[in-house]
């Protein structure tokens, strides 16, 4: 299945950006997955590409001219295979790593016991039992929490978006020993034309990575495409940056993805 993705993300500022630095994880790479056809992001300034430290492409762009507005355009085509049915390898990477414990992921006495109630022995089966027991707990409420929202914040409001789904299941998946990754990416929802991006966890189990979509209650990466790995949110953040001057800053977000021939 081809797939063409358009991710327009748009930055005004209230007073003239001197100089900024941002780093953009917005580029997925071919895989067992998916095959990536086509892929440019499109960004002012001068970029330069590398690899972060969970192989997810990186892009680095200065700009140096003054501006108060700045729009990032990232565009391709994805084809997907839709017999795969476990998540990414990431060579060369312990899954030990994501057991690393992190600030959007700390998992509290109550979401242990949480945890405990609905994982009575590790195992495929009662993780799925978990994540939909997730789902209800917290159901999905868009625009109620944000990238600042750890696991617990959104444990304890009790509503939140897929960030937050993963976050929840990564941070109780590590407290019971598995090693617990978060993913993002986009999702193709068939007669849907304007989305969001996408996360979900994923966790390793008998030598494997399986897919754990909380919010969508899916359990195979068919409809997904992976952009970037990472203990949370932060390590895939798709832009992060620093700015000199600016005064308030204001995002707008529009992802389209379409099947194509």
């Amino acid at each position: 299945m081809k797939l063409m993705v358009n991710h327009q993300t748009h930055y005004s500022y209230s007073d003239s950006v001197n100089s900024s630095i941002q780093y953009i994880r917005m580029t997925p790479s071919s895989n067992a997955n998916q095959t990536v056809h086509h892929w440019a992001v499109s960004v002012p300034g001068q970029s330069i590409v590398k690899q972060d430290a969970f192989d997810n492409i990186w892009l680095t762009s200065s700009q140096r001219e003054p501006y108060s507005q700045m729009t990032i355009m990232a565009q391709g085509i994805v084809e997907l295979n839709l017999n795969n049915q476990f998540g990414i390898e990431s060579d060369g990477l312990n899954p030990a790593l994501f057991l690393q414990p992190t600030e959007s992921t700390v998992c509290t006495e109550d979401m242990q016991a949480f945890a405990h109630a609905h994982v009575p022995a590790v195992n495929h089966h009662y993780l799925m039992q978990l994540s939909e027991a997730i789902l209800q707990y917290i159901p999905y409420v868009p625009s109620r929490t944000s990238v600042q929202t750890s696991a617990a914040d959104a444990f304890y409001k009790r509503e939140g978006v897929c960030q937050d789904h993963s976050h929840v299941f990564i941070a109780m998946c590590k407290y019971l020993g598995i090693p617990a990754r978060y993913v993002s990416g986009y999702l193709f929802v068939p007669q849907t034309v304007h989305l969001a991006s996408h996360a979900w966890a994923e966790v390793f189990l008998n030598n494997a990575w399986y897919c754990f979509d909380t919010s969508n209650q899916l359990f195979a990466p068919n409809s997904h495409i992976y952009v970037a790995i990472g203990r949370d949110y932060w390590d895939v953040a798709p832009v992060r940056g620093v700015r000199e001057k600016g005064g308030i800053e204001s995002m707008s977000s529009i992802v389209q993805v379409l099947r194509c021939s």
